[in-house]
């Protein structure tokens, strides 16, 4: 200050000033800019947080608690030194939060609510203290295998789609990990166990074990953590979605508390705070300030009641049921349906809504949303009013995903060309075998005819389109040179989705392109050669060059000699990470490729020796390995 008396004192923080802590601004000033907790909201940087109050029975009434205790001592007459003492025993709240019975009902509560929850995130239960935190383990882990050994006693009962629900339910019980994590301190094990607290198998894992690698991870089963002060500020972890509240909390711990679960994770549609200690007017007051940077009105709060939720989830179902309407899908009459007549109501819908891309992506988009909100708001009472619309909806994107064992087009397009533009750094691609692999040859083309005329078009185009997409998928990833196939068959179907062609031509059009595929699929037996020689052979041969019968012939014994001698002598382990090897490569492909017919010009010759150079760089791993499941 004595230095540059007039400079600007500028300050980034991200726990912004408390009504009455003026000290920062005495040396910084009032706020600059400010961006708020809703913003972060609106933007999507963090998903909204939902509130959900589940006081106990056994909970404090007394708003007034500290002014009565005082007119009590006052009227006992007590000495300064038992007033004291009284005050510490009967701090606020404490009594009352960390009663056994209150304990044991909250945490029976919480294994009910965790277990029945829809989006499996993880989970905070926040404590107020290291001892209750300990307790409250110890009552969860009491309460959860009660509830998985009701849960295993109802299998036997229950219906078929029932069952497979409650064995999840019951695998993910039977899997989860918890653990208590709380800073350690001296003479920890004597102070807790006189609160009747054993900390010392906790310690011993919170020092052998990474904890706070295994619950960020979202595949390790630690899932439910018990803590009081640690990891409740400062903590990132994207998958956690629920925070348990048991802890009297007030300004920017609170707001910090309940932050770690509005971090934006995969489906995760919200982040949710259980309460159960009545922290909600601490938090309007904390979100008056950290809502808006200065106040906020109190319809405005980030977060807000789950009852919001319900509303959010009963109008997506509305969105749903009016766009089934437009296409004379009677959502209602299909729940309400039975038998064979259930079974025709919804393959009419999968006939209506398969019409077209644009109908199908939208149906999808909309039902996915139904069910998000829908899980997020179990195991809430409030979302059974949604159960069966819920199921229905998803029952009819299941059947519209089973025409579709692969990704759309456009994404099968976008993985080919990530592979056929792999960097020099890059692993390649493993094609796995798959028994979802169509077998052109096999389609009985007449059968398929009668099936399309007497059936539902739509459906029909949408299975055939998909089985050709994936072997088209396999068939470009094996030989390049067939681009050309992958980029017509899009142009049909971006016609069929215009509207510029009905469903009867294009089905006629993806019938004729099935027979062309599956010659070219049979084209290496014909040209005598293996898949692997034929893709290194058109290679050589397109764009076409003029080749008289003879040459064509030399061109394939050119592809069957570098083929050989590369995979017995160059392609070595690893050898695309060596730039020794790597140059054996080349080489041995330009001396290989010196042998083409005349035809093959100086330039064409180059630009021949690049083009297999990169084929065999993104085909062939070495030691065997390559994208031809039948390399050696």
């Amino acid at each position: 200050r004595n230095a540059l008396p007039k400079a600007a004192f500028i300050a980034f923080t991200g726990t912004p000033l408390m009504a009455g802590e003026e000290r920062t601004k005495e040396v910084f000033g009032d706020y600059i800019s400010v961006y708020n907790f809703r913003q972060s909201v609106d933007d999507h940087a963090t998903v909204p947080l939902f509130y959900e109050n589940r006081i106990p029975e056994l909970q404090l009434v007394n708003e007034e608690l500290n002014e009565d205790m005082a007119r009590v001592i006052e009227e006992a007459e007590l000495t300064e030194e038992q007033e004291e003492k009284l005050e510490r025993e009967f701090a606020r709240e404490y009594q009352l939060i960390t009663r056994d019975d209150r304990l044991e009902k909250v945490a029976e509560d919480i294994v009910r609510h965790f277990a029945g929850r829809g989006f499996q995130g993880k989970a905070m239960v926040i404590s107020l203290d290291k001892a209750t935190a300990v307790r409250m383990f110890d009552k969860v882990h009491k309460y959860w295998h009660k509830h998985l050994r009701e849960l295993e006693l109802k299998l036997p009962a229950c219906t078929e789609v029932e069952r497979a629900e409650l064995e999840d339910k019951i695998a993910v019980m039977r899997k989860t990990d918890m653990a208590v994590v709380v800073s350690q301190s001296q003479n920890e094990v004597e102070d807790l166990a006189a609160k009747g607290a054993n900390i010392v198998p906790h310690r011993k894992r919170m020092l052998k074990e990474d904890l706070d690698t295994r619950f960020k991870d979202p595949n390790d089963p630690l899932r439910l953590v018990f803590v009081c002060a640690m990891w409740i500020t400062g903590f990132d972890v994207p998958c956690c979605s629920t925070i348990y509240l048991d802890k009297p909390m007030r300004n920017h711990t609170l707001m910090q508390t309940i932050a770690r679960a509005n971090r934006v994770f995969r489906n995760k549609v919200n982040g949710l705070i259980v309460d159960y200690v009545g922290v909600f007017r601490n938090l309007q007051k904390a979100l008056a300030i950290y809502g808006a940077g200065g106040g906020i009105n109190p319809g405005e709060t980030p977060v807000k009641d789950k009852q919001e939720l319900v509303e959010l989830l009963r109008g997506a179902i509305q969105t749903a049921e009016h766009f089934c309407a437009e296409r004379w899908v009677d959502l209602p009459s299909v729940r309400d349906a039975a038998g064979f007549t259930r079974v025709k109501l919804l393959d009419d819908a999968v006939e209506a809504i398969v019409e077209n891309d644009e109908s199908k992506e939208q149906y999808r988009s909309l039902t996915n949303n139904v069910t998000r909100l829908y899980q997020a708001i179990l195991p809430d009472p409030l979302a059974n009013e949604f159960g069966q619309i819920n199921l229905l909806l998803s029952t009819i994107q299941d059947k519209i995903q089973a025409l579709a064992p692969v990704p759309d087009i456009s994404d099968v397009l976008s993985r080919v060309e990530t592979l056929l533009d792999a960097s020099i750094a890059s692993e390649g691609y493993v094609i796995p075998e798959t028994d979802r692999i169509v077998d052109l040859s096999k389609i009985d083309f007449e059968a398929l005819q009668k099936q399309f005329a007497s059936g539902r078009k739509h459906t029909e185009v949408e299975r055939l389109r998909n089985a050709l997409a994936a072997k088209l998928a396999e068939m470009v990833s094996l030989n390049r040179t067939r681009m050309d196939y992958l980029e017509h068959f899009q142009e049909m179907i971006d016609e069929y989705n215009s509207g510029a062609v009905n469903v009867e031509v294009t089905f006629e059009r993806l019938v004729k392109f099935t027979k062309e595929l599956n010659a070219e699929d049979q084209r290496h037996i014909a040209q005598q050669l293996t898949i692997e020689e034929l893709a290194v052979f058109d290679l050589l041969t397109k764009p076409e060059i003029t080749l008289t019968e003879k040459e064509r012939n030399e061109v394939k014994k050119v592809a069957r000699e570098l083929l050989q001698t590369l995979k017995q002598e160059k392609l070595v382990i690893d050898w695309r990470a060596r730039q020794q090897a790597r140059a054996g490569v080349r080489l041995t492909i330009e001396e290989n490729l010196d042998h083409l017919p005349r035809a093959y010009s100086k330039d064409v010759y180059n630009k021949k020796c690049d083009l297999i150079y990169q084929h065999v760089f993104d085909s062939y791993f070495g030691s065997g390995r390559s994208i031809y499941p039948t390399a050696a």
